[in-house]
């Protein structure tokens, strides 16, 4: 990952959200898109620093086609799983997804309001003991 100073010093403090990040595959480069850096007070005072700018992630020819093939061809999504330090490195983990089918959300919409209904009528029953 290329990253600036301040972000590296944001990132020791554990000031990094990876919430709603993506990698994007564009050009033959990977970025990184949505994840939020905290600036300190303290690391970033002469430098306007933008905690949410895209950031290209460093990964070799070889990683980067098998990427761009199943991105293509099979239609999965790349995420960012979490970020490490690897001695003096900061890793980013790098996962491959796909999103649920319809049939899928409706199942898991249909559990969820069973579970509510479930809890409701739990908690409806000790009210009344």
């Amino acid at each position: 990952m290329v990253l600036a100073g301040w972000e590296v010093k944001s990132l020791r403090a554990g000031k990094a959200q990876l919430v709603d990040s993506y990698v994007l595959l564009k050009d033959g480069e990977a970025w990184l898109l949505g994840s939020h850096f905290t600036p300190l007070t303290t690391a970033s005072t002469h430098v306007i620093a933008d905690p949410t700018r895209s950031r290209k992630l460093l990964l070799n020819q070889r990683e980067l086609e098998k990427l761009f093939a199943a991105v293509q061809q099979k239609g999965y999504a790349c995420v960012c799983l979490s970020l490490y330090w690897s001695k003096h490195l900061i890793k980013c983990e790098i996962a491959l997804g796909k999103g649920k089918k319809e049939y899928d959300k409706r199942h898991t919409e249909r559990e969820r309001d069973s579970d509510r209904e479930l809890q409701r009528a739990v908690r409806t029953k000790g009210k009344e003991d």
